[in-house]
């Protein structure tokens, strides 16, 4: 590759790269696995160099950000006390208590499923699920479900179209959900719902509540995370499943660990494509030099599928893989909404796998991926069979 470090070594956007990026993934690692884009600026590509980043936040800074970013774009000590006010809402206790809820949404929406007719598991499925689990989460109302979903898309065509000013009305757009919400729980004081939003407007961060601009950044970054990786992982889990009928039979028949099956195939198709760094130093990684102050790309997409680390990166070995697996990251910014995340799609699978009993692609019909920085499908046509009885 180029000596120059400005010489692109590729192109993240190519219609070759976006065709299949998970091969593509594959061969950068093999063939360069730290490179320069002009899009992506330093990618790394390979288990280690994204560790080397994770466990070393002194070098490789969080704050990548222009904008207020709570608490993923700050660092320790700063990044501390907000993590740890924010724990506690994915503890067992607060798992136990939501799981009801989450069961009922998940059923209710697998048995409006088509029964023997074609349907989009992206729209008809794990977009309405994500929509309806987040506001079930954070106590908001059924009437923002269609709102959010609109905003969903929007979000996505502005980010794909790299337009900053519809990026930025976007982001805003947002900013007036979560600026009402608020408003709607100050106004009705003592008679506000006790839930999840309501909760944070009365954490105290060093000594004090935090501001509108830290709680708006704060619901921003839980619900778009929540919204766009869930959806993504049930539509990666059924598309793998379609294609593995004997796993799929398995973990219906409870033979295999559930939960550590879905971490497994979310680690050969991740749901979160990347995250990024901004380096503090000159270091040299992967035999590059990278000056201090650049971005660096976390390609979770490919070191989570690093031969180096799990062999054959499509063989499907939960548990030999688990403890190496970055589904949900590592080092002090291991995602804390992990617990959340791992039991909806547990119980979504829990009860998918009940009510169906065949699950194939739609004849006649090709399924579209979602294109950097979105994993999963944006079109997914599949028929399922239900049980009788």
């Amino acid at each position: 590759m180029a000596d120059d470090p400005r010489s692109p070594d590729w192109n993240p956007r190519s219609d070759e790269v976006l065709g299949d990026q998970i091969r593509a993934y594959d061969t950068m690692r093999a063939q360069c696995p730290v490179a320069w884009s002009d899009y992506q600026h330093w990618t790394l590509f390979r288990h280690r160099d994204v560790m080397r980043v994770l466990e070393d936040h002194q070098t490789f800074s969080s704050a990548a950000s222009n904008h207020v970013s709570v608490p993923n774009g700050m660092d320790p000590p700063e990044h501390t006390p907000y993590r740890r006010v924010i724990e506690p809402y994915f503890s067992k206790r607060a798992m136990s208590e939501f799981e009801p809820t989450c069961r009922s949404i998940a059923r209710n929406l697998v048995n409006s499923l088509p029964d023997g007719q074609p349907f989009d598991v992206v729209e008809k499925f794990s977009r309405a699920f994500a929509l309806q689990i987040q506001c079930a989460f954070m106590g908001w109302p059924d009437s923002l479900h269609e709102p959010l979903r609109q905003w969903v898309l929007k979000n996505h065509r502005a980010t794909l179209a790299r337009d900053r000013q519809a990026m930025a009305e976007v982001a805003h757009e947002f900013d007036d959900y979560i600026h009402d919400l608020l408003e709607t729980r100050r106004q009705a004081g003592v008679n506000a719902p006790a839930d999840v939003t309501t909760s944070l407007m009365e954490e105290r961060v060093n000594g004090r509540p935090m501001t509108d601009a830290e709680l708006t950044s704060l619901l921003r970054n839980w619900t778009v995370g929540e919204l766009g990786t869930i959806s993504a992982s049930v539509s990666i889990l059924l598309n793998y499943l379609s294609e593995h009928p004997d796993i799929r039979q398995s973990l219906a028949n409870g033979t295999a660990g559930l939960s550590d099956a879905i971490d497994e195939i979310l680690r050969m198709d991740a749901p979160l494509m990347s995250n990024r760094r901004i380096t503090t130093r000159d270091v040299e990684i992967g035999g590059r030099q990278i000056p201090a102050g650049e971005k660096i790309t976390i390609l979770w997409a490919s070191a989570n599928r690093d031969e180096r680390v799990f062999g054959d990166p499509d063989a499907f070995c939960p548990k030999k893989n688990r403890d190496q697996n970055l589904l949900y990251g590592a080092g002090v910014h291991v995602c804390p909404g992990a617990p959340l995340a791992r039991m909806e799609l547990r119980i979504v699978m829990e009860e998918f796998l009940a009510a169906v009993d065949t699950l194939k692609p739609a004849p006649d019909e090709q399924p579209e991926r979602a294109a950097f920085p979105t994993g999963g499908f944006s079109y997914l046509p599949m028929i399922i069979g239900k049980r009788q009885g």
